[in-house]
């Protein structure tokens, strides 16, 4: 088994490429209430060419960040993106507590934005608030269920188990908690 000071620490930062810095900040920013905490205007030679872009970060209480990156170069941002996958499974989920996640609601409600772009999905062990950012990413902020650890303990005991009876064809729910 791997030890813990083997694992990583936190997460430093996620990066993807933004159509436009300004809306991103608002987002990140006045939505979220992330704050921007570095912008790095640089050029460096990446694969095969020099590339100039601007990298901003949006901090999280841990310390760690959400990083978008705008190029210069009309096709360098062609060539990078942003390519945000239409589906909602694919989405990077930020841990809150209830304070937060209400207060990220209401700057939600007070920006306008309105189901599809955004949906709350209780799943008995979390409540989960979702929105898409302008890019098309979409964002999960998720609330533990007051007895997070006692569940988390009982599905790192069964996660083997759980996942080999899954993969031999037996889908019935394991979530007693909705």
């Amino acid at each position: 088994m791997i030890q813990s000071q083997e694992l990583p620490i936190r997460l430093h930062h996620n990066a993807y490429v933004t159509r436009d810095q300004e809306k991103t900040r608002q987002f990140y920013e006045d939505v979220i209430g992330m704050p921007l905490v570095a912008t790095w205007c640089e050029s460096d030679e990446l694969f095969g060419k020099m590339r100039t872009y601007c990298h901003t970060f949006y901090g999280m209480a841990d310390g760690g960040a959400l990083a978008f990156f705008q190029f210069e170069d009309p096709k360098d941002q062609e060539e990078f993106g942003p390519k945000m996958p239409g589906s909602p499974f694919h989405h990077i989920a930020l841990a809150v507590d209830a304070g937060t996640q209400a207060a990220i609601e209401k700057r939600i409600a007070a920006a306008g934005i309105k189901p599809p772009d955004t949906y709350v999905l209780e799943h008995g062990y979390c409540r989960s608030v979702y929105v898409t950012d302008p890019n098309g990413l979409i964002i999960e902020f998720t609330r533990d269920h007051p007895e997070a650890d006692k569940i988390s303990r009982d599905r790192r005991a069964d996660a083997r188990k759980e996942l080999t009876r899954w993969l031999a064809g037996n889908h019935t729910s394991n979530n007693s908690y909705r």
